[in-house]
């Protein structure tokens, strides 16, 4: 038999269920705003291919994106963040795009400059466009900023790394968004038998990116969704970041490999839910 509630009981049990669910709105609010958003994910990856030179056995890559300094990420945290990159001392690093959350609005740009400036990676450090690099009128000052923090920018261009007498090549697309994207110019001179990692921000190009011949590709831009639902996934991506918008996966035929990296900073909404800020680490292994 159902139980039975009088009047009394009923409103003080409607008053709970409530009560319960603004808590847990409150908290769900806090742990998005105020936690989530600095409990930095670390993710460690190994790749394999019969194309990587034993010169290059161990090399480490670690690839960090979508800072998105501003309003809601600081000076001090990318300060910090600095610091953690170069304690895993990379061999190389790459910088998938969104540096600023508003470029040309953001006034503390120079203080970027020396921050950017201690980053180490002896074999080099690569960036290239987001849709916010170019957006609002930034592409001139994402552009100065990376050349005078030693970063190699690509942009729809490629670059032979060697060791010894073997090499890899690194490609950068222009942003797929904002910029003025060539497969044709990026690729036209890489050596098809060199193994060949692909900067894309947006990561849902990576079928066209198989198909031209990376084994490779990383990419940001999604955030992950930033805000992720159990069993739901994520409530929004954005354009071009909505296929594959965080993670591992194996693309086409020839089985590339892309990684979505969920990015450090937030655009629009401060809040990450099941989507923690992410570095990327990378161990190259011949086959």
């Amino acid at each position: 038999m159902a139980k039975k509630y009088t009047r009394r009981q009923f409103i003080k049990r409607a008053f709970a269920t409530a009560a319960t669910a603004a808590i847990a709105s409150s908290f769900g609010y806090w742990y998005a705003r105020y936690f989530e958003p600095k409990q930095l994910d670390i993710t460690s990856h190994k790749i394999v291919h019969p194309t990587i030179p034993k010169d290059f056995d161990n090399l480490r890559i670690v690839q960090f994106s979508d800072t998105h300094v501003g309003h809601y990420y600081t000076l001090e945290q990318l300060t910090h963040l600095v610091d953690q990159i170069n304690s895993y001392k990379p061999d190389l690093l790459f910088f998938t795009g969104d540096l600023m959350d508003e470029p040309n609005k953001y006034a503390a740009a120079n203080h970027l400059i020396p921050i950017l400036k201690r980053l180490e990676a002896p074999l080099g450090k690569f960036a290239i466009y987001g849709n916010h690099d170019h957006g609002g009128y930034g592409s001139e000052i994402y552009k100065q900023l990376m050349e005078q923090t030693d970063f190699t920018l690509l942009m729809n261009s490629s670059k032979e790394i060697y060791l010894r007498d073997s090499k890899i090549t690194i490609v950068g697309l222009d942003d797929v968004m904002l910029g003025r994207p060539s497969f044709e110019q990026a690729f036209q001179n890489v050596d098809s038998s060199s193994y060949t990692i692909l900067l894309a921000h947006e990561p849902d190009i990576a079928d066209r990116a198989a198909e031209v011949g990376a084994h490779l590709q990383l990419s940001g831009h999604s955030h992950g969704g930033q805000i992720q639902l159990p069993f739901v996934g994520p409530l929004i991506t954005p354009p071009l970041g909505s296929i594959y918008y965080e993670g591992a996966h194996e693309i086409g035929a020839t089985k590339m490999f892309l990684y979505v990296n969920r990015g450090l900073g937030t655009t629009r909404l401060p809040l990450r839910f099941l989507a923690k800020p992410e570095i990327s680490i990378f161990t190259l292994q011949s086959k």
